[in-house]
């Protein structure tokens, strides 16, 4: 459900760092869309084309001026293409999360409790397995990389306050616990470590109209467990990110980036000896917006990303693949209270596989729309 939540923000750039999420406006949001991603490989993959469509559905309802509810959830079909013409398909409601924010002080601290609701396929047949490795993959960046799990709880807080006249510091943590379930047909139950999250960011002014956002957020999680055996033991992350923006005549011109670190885990020769250790690995992202208004309710968005993977291959990093994805969006207020975005974007890359690079390539086509009261 994260990749589509961040989906329902319009693809708009990352949220400011340290900004403290706004309890109290507006009163009602409810937003939607349809999304289609696809990505065709070359020779090389035991399947040659993996396609998705997500239609995404949230509702955020202000109570009050200490409370905002919100609910999200997802509709999503998948389907991989193998290369001895055969083809494997999934598609259902995703889990839905529901998210209460109080404003324990107002403008300053913010407390978050999510119940993630185990409204999607927690069980799947093992057939199913390559798709799953397909969507899951961080270079592909699908928006709906799982159906279903066991239903979780998250807590947490985010806090800000000013650094000097115009900027601001701020700084979160949120604790997640998941419940078990039983992931493949047959199988044993599988019980998600839990996750622990810090948060710091600072944002503020710069010269000639710019302005700087930077965030870090660190990572942890408990090991997996598979029939109350470990199963796989993942390392701390930490994701970097910086945003630049500038005005540019009539226009607005953003600069991003953000890189994850996945690193080795702790203990694994002792502790977690008999684990599956997930290689340590990074995900580096480049990308420029520029938003130029053609009227006073249509804006033209074009886009540009760059992104690769590395991964541990046992001798060392080593390169999963490299996209770049060019892209267009145009967003158009139809109404007082309705907004439309029209969104295209191209991936073109390629992939390495035991030495071989396999090309890719995929579009990326959605229609969104906001309504708020």
């Amino acid at each position: 459900m994260r990749r589509t939540l961040a989906l329902l923000l319009f693809a708009a750039p990352l949220p400011l760092a340290a900004q403290v999420p706004a309890v109290g406006s507006p009163g009602t949001t409810a937003r939607t869309g349809v999304l289609f991603e696809s990505y065709s490989f070359g020779s090389g993959l035991l399947f040659d084309r993996v396609s998705e469509l997500t239609v995404p559905l949230a509702l955020s309802q202000r109570l009050g001026s200490r409370l905002n509810l919100d609910v999200a959830t997802a509709f999503a079909s998948a389907t991989v293409h193998t290369t001895d013409g055969d083809q494997v398909s999934i598609s259902g409601l995703t889990d839905t999360d529901v998210r209460a924010s109080i404003a324990l002080v107002p403008g300053r601290l913010i407390l978050t409790l999510v119940g993630t609701l185990p409204t999607g396929r927690q069980t799947v047949p093992d057939s199913t397995l390559p798709l799953f490795g397909a969507l899951a993959t961080d270079l592909l960046d699908f928006t709906t990389p799982s159906f279903g799990s066991g239903g979780a709880l998250t807590t947490g807080f985010a806090t800000a306050t000013k650094l000097g006249a115009n900027w601001a510091v701020g700084g979160g943590a949120s604790y997640r616990y998941s419940a078990g379930f039983t992931p493949v047909s047959g199988g044993g139950e599988l019980k998600p470590g839990s996750e622990g999250r810090a948060r710091l960011g600072i944002e503020g002014p710069l010269a000639g109209g710019k302005y700087l956002r930077m965030a870090l957020m660190y990572s942890l999680s408990h090991h997996d467990e598979l029939s109350g055996s470990d199963t796989s033991v993942t390392g701390d992350r930490v994701l970097l990110y910086t945003a630049l923006s500038m005005p540019l005549g009539r226009s607005s011109l953003s600069f991003y980036g953000f890189e994850l670190l996945r690193l080795r885990p702790r203990a694994f020769n002792t502790t977690y000896a008999n684990a599956i250790q997930v290689p340590r690995g990074n995900v580096l992202a480049l990308g420029a917006r520029l938003e130029r208004p053609l009227s006073p309710r249509a804006t033209l968005v074009p886009s540009f990303e760059f992104r690769h993977e590395l991964s541990d291959q046992g001798s060392g990093m080593a390169l999963l693949g490299f996209l770049v994805r060019p892209g267009l969006d145009l967003r158009y207020r139809v109404a007082g209270h309705t907004a439309l975005v029209l969104q295209g974007q191209l991936a073109v890359g390629k992939l390495e596989n035991q030495g071989t690079s396999v090309s890719l390539l995929g579009p990326r086509l959605g229609a969104f729309l906001e309504w708020v009261r």
